[in-house]
């Protein structure tokens, strides 16, 4: 999202019309960006309440999956109330119009889903790993404190490693207005490294070696059906997460450390990857419904309840 706020802005520069005519994209972008935003918002907000309430419901039968997956929506549905403010944003002829402050809370809350999306990701991982393995799987069920608690740090960190995005969002912009990171400031180069270290290297390395075991003890023969559940939420959640993600910081660093900014297809490459990113929130939920069978059961429950409550 910051990425492409910065490219529109230094685009919208005059000077930069000398160099690379790139107006007739911009203009696209500022039509396409809404519309892409406005369909994500409403459809991932559905969803994502959707399965809030059926775990909300099933909250006597969660198991430790359940308990990230529940702090995985409610990071998707802080991310999601964001958008609506960005689609204005490009859709507006004034641009941002909703002030400084507000510019910085909504950067510091992308940034912050985007960690705890990656901390919690590992951390249903590493549960399900736990979970297979004899000598750790009592203790799982008999410390569930240790659950939440991890969730609390994970959204602490969270927080914590926003702390840069915070500071170096602003609202830039003479005849248009962009709420942008400001490149100029020494502490953005800290922000990158934090987010590459912590929000993709690190998640990427952690999926990699739970993966690994995790087929090493199915290999060794543990069975049953709460372990296939879990390891199919487990890989095809990850799946889809690195699929939406790995494009898109990829793209942002080659964009980052391009020299040819002007490089229509590069930019492209960014459009089309920040909207699978931002899609994201819209998969988890239906990637739920198809492969866990328990939250199939729970929601033909739920939308029986909502018929009778209708025809009662």
């Amino acid at each position: 999202m910051d990425d492409l706020n910065n490219f529109t802005y230094s685009h919208d520069q005059d000077y930069v019309d000398e160099i690379c005519d790139m107006k007739e994209f911009i203009n696209f972008v500022n039509v396409l960006i809404p519309v892409v935003f406005s369909v994500v918002f409403v459809v991932g907000i559905l969803e994502n309440g959707l399965l809030l309430g059926v775990l909300i419901k099933s909250r006597k039968v969660w198991s430790t999956t359940d308990t990230f997956i529940l702090h995985r929506a409610v990071a998707d549905v802080l991310l999601l109330v964001m958008l609506p403010f960005y689609a204005v944003e490009f859709a507006s002829d004034a641009g941002w119009v909703f002030g400084m402050f507000f510019c910085k809370v909504t950067g510091g809350v992308l940034k912050i889903n985007l960690y705890s999306g990656s901390f919690l990701l590992v951390c249903i991982s590493v549960s399900y790993l736990l979970s297979i393995i004899p000598s750790t799987k009592e203790f799982m069920k008999k410390k569930p404190w240790v659950v939440h608690a991890c969730c609390v740090v994970v959204w602490i960190i969270s927080v914590l490693l926003s702390v840069p995005d915070w500071i170096i969002y602003t609202v830039m912009g003479q005849e248009k207005s962009r709420c942008i990171y400001d490149m100029d400031v020494g502490i953005h180069n800290i922000s990158l490294g934090l987010y590459y270290t912590f929000g993709f290297a690190f998640l990427l390395v952690v999926l990699v070696f739970c993966f690994f075991c995790i087929v090493w003890q199915l290999w060794c023969g543990t069975k049953g059906l709460q372990n296939q559940r879990d390891f199919k939420v487990v890989v095809v959640v990850a799946a889809v997460l690195f699929l939406c993600w790995a494009p898109f910081n990829i793209t942002v660093w080659v964009y980052d450390n391009s020299v040819h900014q002007c490089n229509r297809s590069l930019n492209i490459a960014l459009l089309v990857t920040s909207a699978l990113h931002h899609f994201h929130c819209c998969l988890n939920p239906i990637l739920l419904l198809l492969v866990d069978v328990k939250y199939r059961q729970q929601q033909h429950v739920y939308q029986d309840i909502e018929l009778t409550a209708q025809f009662s």
